[in-house]
């Protein structure tokens, strides 16, 4: 009832919330009485799932409606948001249910996904709605209040309240922090959500969903800043998750891109994958951190070809009229 009463708070201050809520499995299994709470199979997750989102959505209406409030259910699959047509129109449905003054509860459609077309965990997925709804942040509730820079469970942990840029420093306390019994829901996959929410211009919080006004502004949490608002389409390229393939670049590539221009050929120096012309493909810095995500302009045999050769040698080796660049810069987004 806390987060409710926090909800209701934020919505009469003007602001307009949408929850991404889990535990429809967990709630259908209970109700089944099936063993390993409803993961003995996928047969058996969807079936749990089917069921437990009725529950699920049945809470939030009762909860939310003791303080005034309108819920709405909105199930969503990878594929609801990978697909830009797809994903236009779940940003549409989000944006009128905001304007009506609605709460929508969203939840991963378990009953149908499978683990090909699975986010695999809500802290991806409440970037990417948020990325949709065009929000200003992002808060995930967790098992602990936020980020440390070693396990939470070591006395001498430290906690971090702020990060303005997600670095290799700031991935190793992640890895360190993820031991603290949160499974697929860890650490490590709230610094990937903070990495697409801060892309798409959202902050993002990491707090404790363990006391009981999480959402009040006393709450312990790490910050994550973005640091400025993204084009709608930059927005949804750096938020893709589906990367087909992988491009290596060098230390001077890496800076041509920090300053916006084109990956060009010259400037990489391995391809990964097998993508084709236009398919999503991320840009990985000479220490493998990920740098970009954008739109192939080449398909991965013939990128591959010309990695590391300078743009008049392209036309010789590969027989046709060569592109200007690997990813051109209108079609590709910072992380």
């Amino acid at each position: 009832a806390g987060i409710a009463k926090d909800i209701a708070e934020r919505t009469r201050a003007g602001q307009e919330v949408a929850v991404v809520s889990s535990g429809a499995i967990a709630l259908g299994a209970r109700r089944l009485k099936l063993a390993k709470g409803g993961r003995a199979s996928l047969e058996d997750a969807q079936a749990a799932a089917a069921v437990g989102q009725i529950a699920l959505s049945q809470v939030w209406a009762e909860t939310l409606g003791a303080e005034g409030l309108t819920a709405a259910q909105m199930l969503v699959t990878l594929d609801d948001l990978e697909d830009r047509r797809r994903y236009l129109n779940a940003a549409a449905t989000l944006d009128r249910l905001l304007s009506l003054g609605v709460v929508p509860i969203l939840n991963e459609n378990d009953s149908v996904a499978t683990e090909e077309i699975r986010f695999g965990d809500n802290d991806r997925l409440a970037a990417r709605v948020a990325q949709a709804a065009g929000a200003g942040g992002v808060i995930l509730l967790s098992d602990v209040d936020g980020l440390y820079d070693r396990n939470p469970s070591d006395p001498a942990a430290k906690h971090i309240p702020c990060v303005e840029r997600i670095d290799a420093r700031v991935e190793a306390m992640a890895d360190k922090g993820s031991a603290s019994g949160m499974g697929s829901g860890g650490m490590v996959s709230k610094i990937a959500a903070a990495r697409i929410a801060n892309a798409a211009g959202a902050h993002l919080a990491i707090a404790s969903g363990r006391i009981d006004r999480p959402l009040s502004a006393e709450a312990r949490h790490t910050l994550f800043v973005a640091e400025k608002s993204a084009p709608a389409r930059k927005a949804w390229l750096a938020g893709g998750l589906t990367a087909k393939g992988h491009i290596h670049v060098d230390a001077g590539a890496a800076k041509a891109l920090a300053k916006g221009n084109s990956l060009l050929a010259a400037g990489a120096t391995r391809v990964e994958g097998s993508f084709a012309r236009g398919d999503l493909i991320v840009i990985l810095g000479p220490d493998g951190i990920p740098l970009a995500r954008g739109l192939a302009e080449y398909p991965s045999e013939d990128a591959a070809r010309i990695t590391g050769k300078r743009s008049e040698a392209h036309a010789e080796i590969l027989g046709y009229a060569p592109r200007a660049a690997l990813v051109h810069r209108s079609h590709m987004a910072l992380l």
